[in-house]
């Protein structure tokens, strides 16, 4: 498994960084880019430095890098996750605006018919970020935004987080087993 990781700056930079954690329990080959403002915000909002999050992935680009070989459809990957997804990132996305590594790549992912999943962070939504999210699922994008389950019963913040990252990953079909997943009502007795 070969995935590219993308970091933008909306708030929720720990989906991106227990993304990474979990790949690297996997043998998936992880691609990280990081935007600038994701820099800022993984440093406020975790307890990582850049360094740290750049030691989960097996290779990391700048944003910048338009050379880089996750730029270019003959890059053998298996998909691409945004997490998270600012909402400027994904109007780049869908207009194909393309211009750093992190949305190029994802243009790549659409024109290349490959999976590409975005963990859009905003709320509330308006109208502009919901008619971005629907013409990507119409491009073949999985629009996954990171809300809580309660059917698991989280203990903590980190429970919550893996949930999405546990369903992010089964989109690409790695299932781990620490996953809690639903079973079903139990009766009352």
């Amino acid at each position: 498994m070969n995935i590219i990781v993308g970091i933008t700056g909306a708030t929720g930079a720990v989906f991106g960084v227990r993304m990474l954690e979990w790949l690297k329990k996997t043998d998936a080959e992880t691609h990280l880019v990081i935007s600038p403002w994701a820099a800022a915000t993984i440093l406020h909002e975790t307890g990582y430095t850049m360094k740290d999050v750049e030691k989960l992935a097996s290779f990391t680009y700048s944003h910048k890098d338009q050379a880089a070989r996750i730029s270019s459809g003959s890059f053998q990957t298996d998909g691409m996750i945004v997490a998270p997804c600012s909402m400027k990132t994904l109007a780049g996305i869908r207009t194909g605006m393309a211009d750093n590594l992190l949305t190029r790549s994802a243009d790549v992912m659409l024109k290349e018919r490959k999976k590409l999943v975005l963990l859009t962070r905003e709320t509330p939504l308006n109208q502009i970020h919901l008619e971005n999210m629907l013409e990507l699922t119409k491009m073949g994008a999985v629009i996954l935004p990171p809300m809580p389950a309660f059917y698991n019963h989280p203990q903590n913040l980190t429970e919550m987080v893996d949930h999405i990252v546990f369903r992010t990953l089964d989109q690409f079909g790695i299932h781990l087993s620490e996953a809690k997943r639903w079973e079903g009502m139990k009766q009352e007795k």
